[in-house]
């Protein structure tokens, strides 16, 4: 396409934001409040997924060696577990060093088991990651049924729960955005189909004179995409702003906080794009969809 030609598409596509100005400034705010929304969502969905991350990379299974096994039995045994393909570590830890965890953990109240340093009833211990946290379940019920295993740990009702509601936040999450997009994109079409009704006669006459689908389309596309970045500014704006404001909140108020939100750059420049990107897409599919079938003279 000629420099000149879409010079005149984008004189075109701004004149059809004038022509319906109340509809357009509709549209706009339309958008505006649905990405706002949208980025809202997407900055809770994005941190969650990271402060699940977070807890999930904590989650291990402790393994309590049978009391009466072997020396030889114990290198057997975590053989075994380091052969099972979803393992990414086994770690040992003597019932000595579980024994000096307990009595740091508990502080002053710990001295009274120091007497307990001579005949230690604690368990050796392998410590076991996953590659993957969600294989934590799998990987613990395969290793109860080795022998010379006297019970394996890892906080089994903690760790379902915490999978289901991760699960549940995302599938929400994304449900919300999607109806959302889709009704944003819905009151585009409607604002983009006004204009295209107005014009309707005109778009006939320039279809029997030669005009192709293409030449009538691009004013009403950017008028989509005009639409849509018009509504991105404002969410992009609060966006950064107001992540900037509550990380640096959080920070003060809770320098102890055991998790981390995601930094603010580059996570408000990475939603930013994807708002501009979401605010173009809807422009542009409001407005393909809109004029398709009034392009079949």
């Amino acid at each position: 396409m000629k420099f000149k030609t879409f010079g005149r598409h984008g004189k075109e596509g701004f004149k059809n934001l004038t022509r319906n100005s109340w509809m357009s400034i509709a549209s706009i705010s339309a958008v505006t409040v649905t990405l706002l929304l949208v980025g809202v969502f997407a900055t809770i969905l994005l941190n969650l997924n990271d402060i699940g991350s977070q807890i999930e990379e904590d989650v291990e299974v402790r393994v309590f060696i049978d009391l009466t096994s072997t020396q030889e039995a114990q290198e057997q045994l975590e053989e075994k577990i380091d052969e099972i393909s979803k393992v990414s570590t086994v770690e040992f830890q003597s019932k000595e060093e579980g024994l000096e965890q307990l009595i740091d953990s508990l502080g002053s109240e710990g001295e009274v088991f120091e007497s307990l340093k001579d005949e230690n009833p604690l368990n050796d211990v392998f410590v076991v990651q996953t590659e993957d946290p969600q294989d934590t379940i799998g990987v613990a019920q395969t290793i109860e049924e080795f022998e010379n295993v006297e019970k394996v740990e890892y906080a089994k009702e903690t760790v379902e729960r915490l999978f289901n509601v991760m699960d549940i936040a995302r599938n929400v999450g994304l449900a919300i955005i999607a109806g959302l997009l889709f009704t944003a994109m819905f009151l585009i079409a409607n604002t983009i189909r006004i204009t295209i009704v107005a014009r309707k006669k005109e778009i006939e006459i320039m279809k029997m004179v030669g005009a192709t689908n293409w030449f009538i389309r691009w004013p009403f596309l950017i008028e989509g995409v005009l639409i849509g970045i018009l509504g991105s500014l404002i969410p992009i704006a609060l966006v950064i702003f107001g992540y900037d404001f509550l990380y640096a909140e959080i920070k003060t108020r809770f320098p102890t906080l055991f998790i981390d939100l995601l930094p603010v750059y580059p996570f408000v420049l990475e939603v930013s794009g994807l708002l501009l990107l979401m605010g173009i897409t809807i422009g542009l599919w409001g407005s393909f969809t809109s004029i398709r079938k009034y392009l079949k003279v």
